[in-house]
């Protein structure tokens, strides 16, 4: 699982990522984006300049299956407005291309919520043209929403090779 991207103040991330997967493997996606060097000086949330991520997913013979964007400019759109990031910190992106019967068991297996105590929130959806899923977890710090990311990874490892993901790293 790759760590957090911190994108740094008048920072500029974009990013745009071609998925091409055979309609019988799976593939599991993850993206975690934090809102800024939180703990650097006084405090750097949301004061890039922009970031855009686009991600689309195909089939090896071209079939386009799904395309995803999302773009967060601070300098146009309030960040902390309800429907983009609200009062979270932590946005984690997770993309799983399977066929449709494991994304169908494993979609009835995730749970969603949001938790005010813990601040903390995910969601899944079905990718269109029964590509797989989309699973979002929103957070204060990347800790929990990594947990959160690293269980749901273990859930679709689990249905797909009848393993769990293997446990942490004691020194991660």
């Amino acid at each position: 699982m790759p760590e957090p991207i911190y994108p740094c103040r008048h920072t500029r991330f974009i990013s745009d990522t071609r998925i091409c997967v055979d309609r019988t493997a799976t593939l599991f996606y993850s993206e975690i984006y934090m809102g800024g060097r939180k703990y650097y000086k006084d405090g750097e949330l949301f004061e890039y300049d922009i970031l855009s991520v686009c991600s689309h997913g195909e089939r090896p013979d071209g079939e386009q299956l799904f395309r995803e964007k999302f773009v967060i400019d601070p300098n146009v759109i309030p960040v902390r407005q309800l429907g983009i990031m609200g009062d979270f910190d932590v946005f984690a992106n997770v993309i799983v291309m399977t066929p449709k019967e494991h994304a169908d068991r494993i979609y009835e297996a995730t749970g969603v919520f949001m938790d005010s105590e813990k601040k903390l929130a995910c969601g899944i959806t079905h990718l269109p043209n029964d590509a797989g899923l989309l699973f979002k977890v929103l957070g204060m710090e990347p800790g929990p929403v990594k947990k959160l990311v690293r269980d749901f990874c273990s859930r679709v490892r689990l249905e797909v090779k009848g393993h769990p993901v293997p446990p942490e790293f004691p020194w991660r």
